[in-house]
């Protein structure tokens, strides 16, 4: 009984230690794979810490380049702001000094022509043609001064402007004369009348003579100014050239 105990317990030893020994192998493998992990995590926290400061520095670059381009921004659009500005006064000033140089220009041109008329005036031009612009220029507007060049050119110029206004007849320079007052229209609105008193007058008067024309007695009427002008739109007054037949013509109808 005691043998089969001991032997049964011996194989139970041997099956505990077997196990033991199983249990030790696994758990050193265990605490290498273990060990292996560590080493790992080690190196993957070095590998995050690498990351992490290398992104670190990637964000404060881009924050500075950021800042920078801001910056660089801000500085461009106010140089913009002042090359528009600049532009602009630019374009002003361009555009002034065109109008002032289109101004020049004419009156440059104006200047031309009058020297060309002037020139033309004293060679190129017959006097008939002078005394007929002096003319026009003095009735239509003053004349216009041109730049002295002397007191000689100055001279002539008004010299050839009195006489040709001294050539030019009166009416043209001076317009129409004043248009004399009208004859008394009594006299030839009741010329039987008149027919009949000088007959009683040639009747009464000792010596016969013939009366003036009408035409004379408005003459005289007028103020000895010539004869008047029939006005324009009025008719033809056949009594004035008429005259009164003497009183012998009379007696003898």
């Amino acid at each position: 009984m005691f043998v089969c105990l001991s032997s049964d317990l011996a194989e139970e030893e041997e099956q505990l230690e077997a196990r033991c020994l199983e249990v030790e192998d696994r758990l050193a493998e265990q605490q290498c794979t273990l060990g292996e992990l560590r080493k790992e995590l080690i190196h993957k926290g070095a590998l995050v810490g690498a990351l992490r400061a290398n992104l670190k520095d990637k964000e404060r670059r881009f924050l500075d380049e950021l800042k920078s381009r801001s910056h660089r921004s801000t500085v461009l659009n106010t140089e913009l702001q002042k090359q528009t500005e600049a532009a602009a006064y630019l374009s002003f000033q361009l555009h002034a000094a065109r109008q002032k140089l289109h101004h020049q220009r004419l009156q440059q041109r104006q200047q031309a022509l009058r020297e060309n008329r002037e020139n033309r005036d004293h060679h190129g031009k017959p006097p008939g043609l002078q005394y007929s612009q002096a003319a026009n220029s003095a009735i239509a507007s003053p004349v216009v001064k041109p730049k002295r060049r002397g007191s000689r050119a100055t001279s002539g110029h008004q010299l050839r402007a009195e006489r040709a206004r001294e050539c030019v007849p009166q009416e043209k320079v001076m317009g129409p004369a004043e248009p004399t007052a009208m004859p008394d229209p009594a006299l030839f609105l009741h010329p039987h009348r008149r027919h009949h008193r000088s007959r009683a007058r040639h009747s009464h008067s000792p010596a016969h003579r013939q009366p003036p024309l009408v035409g004379e007695r408005g003459e005289e009427e007028g103020g000895g100014e010539g004869p008047m002008e029939p006005q324009d739109g009025a008719p033809p007054r056949m009594a004035a050239t008429a005259t009164a037949p003497p009183a012998g013509w009379s007696d003898q109808g």
